[in-house]
């Protein structure tokens, strides 16, 4: 009988049957079906045009570049290519894309991720440089030495065409840290207030609270400013232990750091309190709490660059707080941004979060 009961109850919440079946059958649907077909493999290059070397008729990367690539004009980037398709049936086409650049932008594409080796013509030879702790530009780098064979043979002995890039912000674990520091936020305020909201709702505790004159917006303040102080101790800890055991330091200005924290938090407090506003059931939190969470952390290039989806969902990715939040906390780490780089993404952030706030406040409800 109590089995009975506990089925009849669970059918008449057709919410916390909808998270817990339909819902991942729709997201088993949705991610098949985008990435079982075989994907395109792309892989930017970018290629020094130093003393104009490639407007030499001897160059071997310029033959290389009229007999088989095909120019391409990506207005999202704002940039031609130089495509060259490798096709593979079985395991999928690699494409590798071109593009002519100095190393002052060349050493910007790579601390953003956008690619991961860059040519140089030099000597006769061929130069290749990249991250040696990126096994993406090993792999690059392989598969490029197949097209100039004679320039860029190497063996154990000789590897005098590799330039290994070390420098600061130029590594993966730069790359890395200022979207680890985002995503902490963004998980840290979705689970410490949304998720507290929920259960305390769930168990009663809240009711509690109603006969008292507290104001909703003193008690969700409260939970906002606690999650603000731990979120600003969790983020000093991964950072201190970035800079010991890596040595990442903070190229820019640490006043602007501090502002698009600030902002981050807010915008991810208050789209916490909106989600946890009026559900009492912990499944439905949960799920709500991952619907936000788990699209972020995957497209918004925290773990790699969001450049490598496709150029139409570029501009959706960019608008997500995360990945407004990631970029620019990468930006000041190691581009060396200020204020005027990150101002407007800020104040944006900060008008998400309160709004959300305000219309969260205004449906709270305390059981």
């Amino acid at each position: 009988m109590l089995i009975g009961a506990n089925f009849r109850e669970l059918m008449r919440e057709p919410a916390v049957l909808f998270w817990g079946i339909i819902f991942p059958i729709l997201m088993s649907i949705g991610l098949g079906a985008a990435f079982s077909a075989k994907q395109d493999v792309i892989r930017k290059v970018g290629i020094i045009n130093s003393n104009n070397s490639l407007s030499n008729d001897s160059s071997t990367i310029k033959k290389f570049l009229l007999l088989y690539t095909t120019k391409e004009y990506h207005a999202n980037e704002n940039i031609t290519y130089y495509s060259y398709k490798i096709k593979n049936e079985k395991l999928g086409n690699s494409i590798f894309l071109f593009q002519e650049t100095n190393w002052k932008d060349a050493i910007v594409a790579l601390k953003r991720g956008r690619i991961n080796v860059v040519m140089e013509e030099k000597n006769n030879g061929i130069l290749y440089s990249f991250d040696p702790s990126n096994p993406d530009a090993q792999l690059t780098y392989i598969k490029l030495t197949k097209f100039f064979p004679a320039q860029s043979y190497i063996s154990e002995e000789n590897t005098d065409n590799i330039k290994l890039l070390t420098l600061e912000g130029t590594r993966y674990i730069d790359f890395l840290i200022p979207g680890l520091l985002a995503m902490g936020v963004m998980m840290s305020s979705m689970w410490g207030i949304s998720y507290t909201i929920i259960e305390r709702r769930s168990k009663k505790l809240l009711r509690r609270l109603v006969s008292t004159p507290m104001k909703k917006s003193y008690f969700l303040i409260s939970i906002i400013t606690v999650r603000f102080a731990m979120n600003f101790i969790e983020a000093a800890l991964l950072f201190l232990f970035a800079h010991i055991a890596f040595g990442i330091h903070i190229q820019g200005n640490i006043p602007a750091l501090i502002t698009v924290f600030l902002a981050g938090n807010i915008a991810f407090s208050g789209l916490a309190v909106f989600i946890s506003s009026n559900t009492s059931k912990t499944e439905i939190g949960n799920a709500l709490i991952n619907v936000v969470v788990m699209p972020m952390m995957i497209l918004s290039g925290i773990f790699f660059s969001y450049h490598n989806f496709p150029d139409w969902f570029i501009p959706i990715i960019q608008k997500f707080p995360l990945t407004i939040m990631a970029d620019d906390i990468r930006s000041i780490f190691i581009e060396g941004a200020g204020f005027a780089e990150i101002f407007i993404h800020s104040l944006l952030l900060s008008i998400t979060g309160i709004l959300f706030f305000i219309t969260g406040v205004k449906f709270f409800k305390w059981y």
